[in-house]
């Protein structure tokens, strides 16, 4: 039976592991209050609590409403962008701390699952960067050169050996990142969430934040049914915000991935189609993306949503995919589609604001979610309990309307869903 649960799909109906949340019903005081529970602000309120602060996180939906419960699931080291790219906008200092960081980020995300036995499908086998034309090997090459002068264990595949680990001949190589690998997101947000209540965070879910303010030294934080009285605030709503922080969805370039996955593949089948359970995704500009789940179902997706007729076009056009790229499984049944929003900036660089006295937010991982949320929201408590936004590989900056934001929209959306409407008909 087909799954339209177009907003989580296959991992709402997957994840285990759910941790049973109640509202805010009262007035409550912590060192650090959170607004969000996704991987940023579930990361924050674990390690807090393992440094022995008193954290509570205010939840507008339930953990992982947000882009934690919708993304591929892709582990990776980095940003999307090349590493030179990122210290020519953010500078050397920023850029090599941030290089640095984010390409050990796999590091933290796997050590929490497997300290905490997370049980979130957890595989780190490597991701494949696949080339689909030659200018896309040609930035493989650039990006191995770039990795490995940094001492990173990624490694380009020639189309022979590509072909072997992704189960197709489709592409002209892959660049093989061993640093990386896939998990269930749902799953690993839900996981994030009783860890840190094992360790003494308060989570509160369907209480969002109505208004914040300064009262003396502290910050009130409001709810429909309750406050909580705070001496900082770490500010993580991503790209759902909810509530009194609505309007900060001006700030971001909107941005939609959609997922269809197939029924479980037969067993024989699944021998040929990414053998090492990677993760995969190509250069295309509107990239594909292509991983397995724990019962051998395969994922496909790319850039745009599945609302309304969107839905048949694009279904259509992961059918098709799936018969060109892989064409060994046959005919593809697919019975799961979501999509979510990813939270873009035009630079693809992520945005630190600090907006007062003890009030911060790191914001827009631009599609690469799990790694930086993880880290991030470890570098927010620390900085939260005494440290300097110097200990924030980013600069500081201010909080500003992306321009022309809804015409950006219409134009990633419009142009997705025409791609796909013509791509591999032949």
């Amino acid at each position: 039976m087909e799954d339209k649960n177009i907003s989580h799909g296959l991992w709402d109906a997957t994840a285990t592991g759910k941790p049973q949340l109640g509202r805010l019903g009262r007035e409550q005081k912590a060192d650090v209050a959170i607004i969000g529970g996704g991987y940023t602000g579930l990361s924050a309120a674990l390690h807090l609590s393992l440094a022995g602060k008193s954290a509570v996180v205010l939840e507008a939906n339930d953990v992982g409403f947000g882009g934690a419960g919708r993304n591929v699931g892709l582990v990776n080291a980095g940003l999307w962008l090349m590493p030179e790219d990122v210290i020519s906008l953010v500078g050397q200092d920023h850029g090599q701390a941030l290089i640095d960081v984010l390409g050990a980020s796999p590091d933290l995300v796997y050590g929490l699952i497997e300290r905490y036995n997370i049980q979130c499908e957890a595989w780190r086998h490597g991701t494949l960067h696949c080339a689909d034309s030659k200018a896309g090997y040609r930035a493989l090459q650039q990006r191995e050169k770039q990795w490995k002068e940094r001492g990173a264990p990624v490694r380009l595949l020639d189309r022979d050996e590509a072909a072997q680990k992704i189960g197709s001949k489709a592409y002209l190589g892959a660049l093989l990142d061993e640093r990386a690998g896939t998990i269930q997101p749902l799953a690993y947000a839900y996981g994030l969430a009783r860890a840190a209540m094992d360790e003494g965070a308060m989570i509160y879910a369907n209480s969002p934040v109505t208004s914040l303010e300064k009262e003396w030294d502290a910050w009130r934080l409001t709810t429909p049914e309750g406050s909580v009285l705070a001496k900082s605030v770490i500010i993580a709503v991503q790209g759902y915000p909810e509530a009194a922080f609505k309007d900060q969805v001006q700030n971001i370039v909107p941005f939609n991935y959609f997922q269809f996955a197939t029924k479980p593949l037969d067993e024989q089948i699944l021998k040929t189609v990414l053998p090492g359970r990677n993760g995969a995704w190509d250069t295309n500009l509107l990239l594909s993306s292509y991983r397995l789940d724990a019962m051998g179902r395969l994922i496909i997706g790319s850039v745009g949503n599945v609302e309304d007729f969107a839905w048949n076009l694009n279904k259509a056009w992961a059918k098709r995919s799936l018969e060109k790229i892989f064409p060994q499984i046959g005919e593809a049944e697919l019975e799961h589609g979501w999509y979510g929003r990813i939270a873009m900036t035009p630079n693809h660089i992520p945005r630190f604001h600090v907006m007062g006295e003890n009030l911060a937010m790191v914001t827009c991982y631009n599609g690469r979610g799990i790694g930086p949320g993880t880290v991030f929201g470890k570098l927010l408590a620390e900085y939260m309990m005494g440290g300097s936004p110097k200990d924030i590989p980013l600069p500081v900056s201010e909080i500003t309307p992306v321009s022309m934001r809804f015409l950006r929209g219409l134009f990633y959306e419009a142009g997705s869903r025409l791609y796909h409407l013509v791509q591999r008909r032949i």
